[in-house]
């Protein structure tokens, strides 16, 4: 396998992300669009999490594809991203028909960016201009770090950031991963600069340290957490061209959570709310129906965890809101 050539979610053709920030708020939101709409599923591992229209998103609902996905700062406010991204599609002619009516399907996670420092008295949600924001800016390459939903995120050792990565299996399919990383755990290993995630680094894309040496963990110590219950959540995308139904979606998206356990320690504890949406374009069918799904759910989990290190890698120091 290697990496696409951008080394992002976008190299599944036909996908484009989008961010947008408030540097006063200290916060920001992530979309995911298609020019068509696209197969989608989800799964949550987290105790917390916060999220618009994903029971849309089981095999055995009548709505099986989507027209965009948001991730996004702002706790529950920020699920009001999605409004924002469902009047621009809608005023483009995109949604699901019903009767006439045009009714834009734009499932939504988000995590908590609350106590950051940011400016969070705001008269009015900012919340629906963020997202409209954010697709407006979709395009095949974007910013990663602190950048969208990752803007105002942090971790337990520092900032978490907006994260990236893909894959090429030999089946000629492609894999990507886009997560938001506001964990409650650590990406690095013990008071390290070591990326938990070090042994499945490509070409130095967070840094290149390598694995930590021996003795920078103690498996016996309590893990390093950050804040409070309720202020974290790890939320994430992966994709693939390959021509999946909603059910293998699923079952890609719970795959990828192994991505989530390699690059965060602790993760999936009660006070996150980890989540993953799984989606396919359908662009290619599948040759070998048993073996290429195997292949799809490991190198979803690859992307994963890669993308969680290279989003706090790409964001540097600690979120400061604007004067």
């Amino acid at each position: 396998m290697r990496t696409g050539r951008r080394n992002l979610i976008t190299d599944v053709a036909g996908l484009r992300v989008g961010n947008a920030e408030d540097a006063g708020i200290l916060t920001g939101s992530t979309v995911l669009v298609a020019d068509a709409p696209f197969m989608a599923a989800v799964h949550v591992m987290g105790g917390a999490p916060g999220t618009r229209e994903t029971d849309l998103l089981a095999p055995d609902k009548t709505v099986q594809q989507v027209d965009a996905l948001v991730l996004s700062g702002g706790s529950a406010f920020g699920l009001d991203a999605a409004s924002g991204v469902a009047d621009a599609l809608r005023a483009a002619g995109r949604g699901f028909d019903v009767g006439g009516q045009k009714v834009p399907i734009v499932p939504a996670a988000i995590l908590f960016d609350l106590l950051n420092g940011g400016n969070k008295d705001w008269a009015e949600n900012p919340y629906r201009g963020l997202g409209a924001a954010a697709l407006d800016a979709a395009a095949e390459d974007f910013a990663l770090g602190a950048s969208g939903a990752g803007f105002g995120a942090t971790t337990a050792t520092g900032r978490g950031g907006l994260g990236s990565a893909s894959l090429v299996l030999p089946s000629g399919h492609t894999v990507g991963a886009l997560v938001a990383v506001n964990a409650l755990g650590s990406p690095t290993v013990g008071e390290s600069r070591h990326f938990w995630a070090a042994p499945f680094e490509i070409d130095g894309e967070f840094g290149g340290l390598g694995p930590a040496p021996a003795g920078a963990f103690d498996p016996l110590a309590p893990p390093r957490l950050k804040g409070g219950p309720g202020e974290n959540t790890t939320i994430g995308i992966v994709a693939t061209d390959a021509e999946l139904t909603q059910a293998e979606c699923q079952r890609m998206a719970t795959a990828a959570h192994d991505g989530f356990a390699r690059a965060l320690y602790p993760a999936h504890t009660p006070f996150d709310g980890d989540l993953i949406f799984g989606i396919s374009t359908g662009a290619h069918p599948l040759a070998d129906p048993v073996a290429v799904p195997i292949l799809l759910g490991h190198a979803a989990a690859l992307c994963m965890a890669r993308a969680i290190a290279r989003g706090v890698y790409e964001a540097s120091g600690p979120p400061q809101p604007a004067a």
